[in-house]
């Protein structure tokens, strides 16, 4: 009975490594977009308070829209990878029983998510 479930759950310890990693890298690219939004927004209220030439700004503003259209898609797959992860944490902890101590990629993945904004 054992040697049924190991290879199960070795399967779903390499699920939430990959889940952890992914949540934690569009995590990651959400910050950068917000933090490029905002520094693009800075870029162009020092050209327009310099004086600058409208063409400049006008690229500025371009991209600055491309930079903030990538937030809501980004925001997007950080909820869904958010949410699977969250579940397989749960399904793991639910299938794993109360009695075994949780792998250090269980609490890994405990702690991105405690950590992630959504």
């Amino acid at each position: 009975m054992l040697s049924n479930t190991k290879p199960s759950m070795d399967s779903a310890i390499r699920k939430l490594k990959v889940q952890t990693g992914a949540v934690k890298r569009i995590s990651k690219d959400l910050s950068y977009y917000e933090k490029e939004a905002a520094k693009q927004q800075e870029r162009i209220d020092k050209l327009v308070a310099d004086g600058a030439d409208e063409h400049d700004i006008r690229k500025q503003k371009e991209v600055l829209e491309e930079t903030n259209q990538m937030l809501p898609e980004s925001k997007k797959r950080l909820a869904a990878a958010y949410k699977e992860l969250a579940d397989l944490v749960e399904k793991y902890l639910s299938a794993a029983g109360s009695e075994e101590v949780a792998p250090e990629e269980v609490l890994a993945a405990q702690t991105v998510l405690q950590e992630v904004r959504v």
